[in-house]
């Protein structure tokens, strides 16, 4: 009833296609690709797999339980994670060789004892907030953090692997603010004598903005599946191709006369004699409630917008005299119908944010 497919070959274009875009002034820039959040819904251990055999330089994932994911599938490429719980087990992240982000001194405390324990030293990304106020360290507490760093890379507990932040994307002068205080953060390091391997800011929205920014690593998160960051853009702008198609078939076609209420809170009646045809998809597999009356599905190659209320299992569509039949395909986003994009403006939310929330009653089809 539900399909989702997931073009890894597409996976592996836009990879390629990140890669040639902050190399093309001759500079080697290593790129990570983020595969949090189940690689925002498309399949952690697929695209995983994927960027490893295209030779990906790194794997960011949230949290030590995504990175442990990959380890234990046989993923070998650098792994960083950076959002950590107050109990995390910083130990078990460095026996599988896990690079940890270290946002406070509480957090460095926690890493150099088990560095100790484990008897290896920990690889660390110190994690700077430049301005988006989240996790990370302030500029104003970053000196004492540089210098308990620098006595742990002594004491042989810790490795400076990288420093990193993320921009906030709120316009371009607060993005230049934060690359201006990002290069604050770097000369304070260097004053203090804090070597590191890796610099990194942009995510792909910096990234595509902001090219004196590339450092020595981008983060190539949304842009991997093909999906533009910025909301006036869309992705084939980039040379991007989307990665997920969402489907589904009709299950149930009936006429129905005029004037009859249709879902829930009869949002919509039909004006006149009508078919209306049933697809099994709703909230519970990702399709925004709140785009009811707005998003737009294709069926049999003829777009029908979702007048009626989307509910939990479900949605109705009204497709007049057309000649639709149970069985039919019925593409909510991706190949042959409307886009990711065009779903999330009917939601007023991001692309982002319909990917990631797809629900698990889909089967899932990879390709490549």
């Amino acid at each position: 009833m539900r399909k989702l497919t997931i073009d890894l070959n597409n996976v592996a274009h836009n990879l390629d296609t990140m890669r040639k875009l902050v190399n093309s002034t001759g500079k080697q820039v290593k790129i990570m690709g983020v595969v949090k959040a189940d690689a925002y819904g498309h399949g952690m251990l697929q695209v995983a797999r994927k960027i490893e055999a295209e030779g990906v330089d790194y794997i960011g994932v949230a949290d030590l339980a995504e990175a442990q994911t990959l380890r234990s599938a046989g993923i070998k490429t650098r792994i960083l994670a950076w959002l950590h719980d107050p109990q995390d087990d910083f130990a078990s992240a460095i026996k599988h060789e896990i690079d940890v982000a270290v946002s406070s001194q509480e957090q460095l405390l926690r890493v150099k004892k088990a560095a100790s324990s484990a008897g290896t030293p920990a690889q660390i990304h110190i994690k700077v907030d430049t301005g988006l106020s989240r996790n990370g360290v302030t500029i104003d507490e970053l000196e004492d953090l540089l210098i308990e760093t620098k006595a742990a890379v002594e004491e042989g507990l810790v490795e400076t692997v990288g420093i990193f932040s993320h921009l906030s994307s709120t316009g371009v002068k607060e993005d230049l603010a934060q690359i201006e205080r990002f290069e604050l953060a770097l000369d304070m390091a260097a004053k203090l004598g804090v070597e590191f391997e890796l610099r990194h800011l942009t995510a792909s929205d910096g990234t595509l903005s902001y090219p004196q920014a590339h450092y020595d690593m981008i983060r190539a998160g949304i842009a991997l599946y093909g999906l533009s960051p910025f909301s006036d853009n869309r992705a084939a702008e980039f040379g991007l191709k989307p990665v997920m198609t969402a489907e589904a078939t009709v299950v149930q076609t009936k006429r129905v006369q005029a004037g009859e209420g249709v879902s829930y809170g009869y949002l919509y009646r039909t004006p006149k004699e009508t078919t209306l045809a049933l697809v099994p998809v709703g909230y519970a597999e990702g399709l925004p409630r709140n785009a009811s009356g707005k998003a737009e599905v294709c069926i049999n190659n003829k777009f029908y917008k979702i007048l009626s209320r989307i509910a939990m299992d479900q949605f109705v569509v009204d497709v007049g005299d057309a000649s639709i039949s149970p069985g039919d395909r019925v593409v909510i986003f991706g190949e042959g119908g409307p886009s990711a994009d065009d779903l999330a403006t009917a939601a007023d939310t991001i692309n982002y944010e319909i990917v990631t929330r797809i629900g698990s009653r889909f089967n899932r089809e990879f390709i490549g």
